[in-house]
């Protein structure tokens, strides 16, 4: 039975900032932004979207009425959750009014979580080939201000529905996993930015890189020739480039140059919103399958990596006539229609915070284009609408 992506979709706030801005007021050269770290502009989440909204507005624009009473499981992975016990997946269910009968959880490892999510929704529908799985990853990255890690933030989340005989993508049964205690990022419980070791989380992403791929190569007898493309976890755009780059050497010249120009095409949409954590090889993987023209059968790789860490290396092959199912048109008008933001105003948006003690506040959500926005906190609980 083929089980894979038949779904795929995302959201991103209406705010961005120019990453050419951001250096001028840095005081650092623009090219070390744009070219050293691979970004052009990075999506900045007013106070009335959090992860919890921005993977409701995902899930949103790619459900129907049928996938609604299909769905009897979401899975939530994120590293920015809001509540250390409820799944943000249970309002995300109320949000987009699915049937009732469903499982409802949250899943965490760092930028891994959503790709967690999707091989656990792979092992459901084999044992419920009549259901759909709801996979979210949604995440807002945030280092502070005038920090080494502030040109690698961003917000956004990806929607999956996972199903049998899918219409985007099947995953294949084959794919190899590392897992590794180590401390090259994490943020404990009781802080509200992130720690990371930069230079040596790069280090161990490469590594896991090649140490997954060469298991893969061991269990399945593929090399680079059988990919048409490959995607990976995006923290900047930069770390894919130098990510493909340790494995070219085993390609030819064609497989070389092909696997150059498509992930080029696959960062593209990464470039414009920076880093959203569990959702960034997704948004890679949706950038390649808008961008470019895929036939039928042909297999991508998809590095996924969550620091602390895991790291997996797994495959998809193209559906016919996949194009017929993206949501094209509405994510060109997200990009189209997002404000840029000068740095004083991304400052103070950047800036703008929740209370951390319960007390009630309601948020003006008037310049705030999504359909469902996070309006306040009454008695400690958030209040979302759907204005939809």
């Amino acid at each position: 039975m083929k089980i894979g992506i038949d779904k795929i979709g995302f959201h991103i706030p209406d705010y961005y900032v120019d990453m050419n801005d951001l250096a001028v007021a840095r005081d650092v050269e623009p090219a070390k932004f744009t070219i050293g770290i691979g970004q052009d502009a990075m999506a900045v989440a007013p106070i009335s979207q959090d992860p919890v909204t921005l993977a409701a507005n995902a899930a949103l624009n790619i459900l129907d009425e049928a996938d609604r009473e299909a769905i009897d499981f979401v899975m939530f992975g994120t590293e920015t959750g809001i509540d250390h016990s409820k799944s943000a997946g249970v309002y995300v269910h109320r949000l987009l009014d699915l049937q009732p009968n469903a499982r409802t959880i949250e899943m965490k490892q760092a930028c891994y979580g959503g790709t967690a999510a999707l091989q656990l929704a792979k092992g459901h529908i084999a044992l419920n080939p009549e259901s759909k799985v709801l996979v979210l990853a949604s995440d807002i990255a945030r280092y502070g201000l005038n920090t080494a890690g502030e040109v690698t933030q961003g917000a956004g989340a990806v929607a999956m529905v996972i199903s049998a005989n899918p219409k985007i993508i099947t995953i294949e049964n084959d794919s190899t996993f590392l897992t590794s205690d180590i401390m090259d990022f994490w943020r404990p419980t009781y802080s509200d930015v992130a720690y990371v070791d930069g230079k040596y989380s790069n280090e161990q992403y490469l590594s896991f890189v090649s140490q997954v791929w060469n298991k893969y190569k061991e269990e399945t007898s593929l090399s680079l020739d059988d990919f048409e493309a490959i995607c990976f976890h995006l923290p900047y755009t930069k770390m894919g480039i130098k990510a493909l780059e340790t494995l070219l050497e085993e390609g030819n010249e064609e497989t070389k140059q092909r696997l150059q120009n498509n992930l080029e095409v696959s960062i593209q949409y990464s470039r414009e919103v920076g880093n959203i954590y569990t959702a960034s090889l997704y948004l890679g993987l949706i950038s390649l399958l808008e961008g470019k023209e895929l036939n039928a059968g042909e297999r991508l790789g998809l590095f996924s990596y969550g620091s602390g860490a895991v790291g997996e290396f797994f495959t998809g092959v193209v559906q016919e006539n996949y194009r017929d199912h993206l949501n094209v048109d509405h994510h060109k008008a997200l990009f189209a229609n997002r404000k840029k933001l000068s740095i004083e105003e991304y400052e103070e948006v950047f800036s703008a915070t929740l209370p951390t003690d319960g007390s009630t506040v309601t948020l003006d959500t008037t310049d705030d284009s999504s359909a469902i926005c996070l309006t306040g906190i009454t008695e400690h609980m958030r209040q979302y609408a759907n204005n939809n």
